[in-house]
């Protein structure tokens, strides 16, 4: 006797007729889920113009920059001399110092932004605090260059507004706290005022997705705050905020325009450096050592994009 090859669903007869009251192949239903292979062209002929445009600014000049990092300036012969000098003397002395300069103000920012996130999360919603620090700190995470070093050389440079009102009552910056604006202090202080706001945009939404339930759970079964943060908030959120500081290492890393207006290159950092490469202050038979410069910060920020993408894909298993 030959069975049919699907069963009644109960309490509808059984009949072939179009299918109804059967189960269907589930093949079918993942069919019906899937997108259809039109719509899915679109989005990647969407994509088309993004592609591109990554191509022509990214690409292509990254490629040019790692081939012409290894080649002689006049005939174009592979060659280790350009890495060599980029990576000996004053301009490993620059890597060095643009590597402190950054963990410094990727590690103290994020802290100071995650007690603002979290000040800012805690806030009921809708209320004007959180609207003001959201807001502000999406205006101030995109501000810097040297409308950003004007403003701090207008309030705390050496007849800045504020160094006037501070002498006035006898506080004086650079004697008293061996404070220097266009030093390696200024330039730490002028890239708090984007990577703090940076910090809060980036690690709220980590904090959003901490379950209130979570913290329920724990205060039924007795938990103190330091244990609920020690034993479940903290692993959850940890990921997330290593990944936040990596983000904010890549953006001190490579900025340029602040530290450039505030020191006028007194301090040796690699982007500096490279900035003064493409000026023309090149000694000659090191044309070249630029590409190598800018092929060892991309070194560091694709080292940087590894770590902060495996953090990523570590946090969102939680945060869903």
């Amino acid at each position: 006797m030959a069975y049919s090859s699907t069963v009644p669903v109960a309490g509808e007869p059984a009949g072939g007729g179009g299918g109804t009251g059967l189960l269907d192949d589930p093949t079918d239903e993942v069919a019906a889920g899937a997108p259809k292979p039109e719509r899915a062209g679109l989005k990647l002929l969407g994509a088309v113009p993004f592609l591109v445009y990554a191509l022509l600014f990214l690409g292509v000049p990254t490629v040019a920059l790692v081939i012409g990092a290894f080649q002689t300036p006049t005939g174009g012969h592979f060659t280790w001399h350009n890495l060599h000098i980029a990576t000996t003397g004053v301009y490993r002395h620059g890597l060095w110092i643009s590597i402190k300069l950054s963990l410094i103000a990727a590690i103290l920012p994020a802290i100071a932004g995650l007690v603002l996130a979290y000040a800012v999360h805690t806030a009921p919603r809708g209320n004007a605090l959180r609207r003001v620090v959201t807001t502000a700190s999406g205006v101030f995470a995109n501000f810097g260059g040297v409308p950003l070093a004007f403003i701090f050389i207008a309030t705390i440079g050496n007849t800045g507004l504020a160094t006037g009102w501070l002498s006035d009552i006898g506080i004086n910056l650079t004697d008293d706290f061996g404070f220097d604006l266009f030093g390696f202090s200024g330039v730490t202080i002028a890239y708090f005022y984007f990577q703090v706001p940076l910090m809060v945009l980036v690690i709220t939404p980590a904090l959003e997705g901490l379950k209130p339930a979570w913290r329920e759970a724990a205060d039924n079964l007795g938990a103190s705050s330091w244990s609920y943060w020690r034993l479940v908030g903290g692993p959850v959120l940890f990921p997330s905020f290593l990944g936040a500081v990596l983000l904010l290492f890549g953006s001190s890393f490579s900025a340029y325009a602040t530290a450039e207006a505030l020191t006028a290159g007194s301090i040796p950092l690699t982007s500096i450096q490279i900035g003064s490469f493409l000026n023309g202050n090149v000694i000659s038979g090191q044309e070249n050592v630029g590409k190598a410069l800018g092929l060892s910060m991309i070194v560091v920020i694709t080292i940087l994009m590894v770590f902060y993408t495996l953090l990523q894909k570590r946090s969102s298993k939680w945060l869903r």
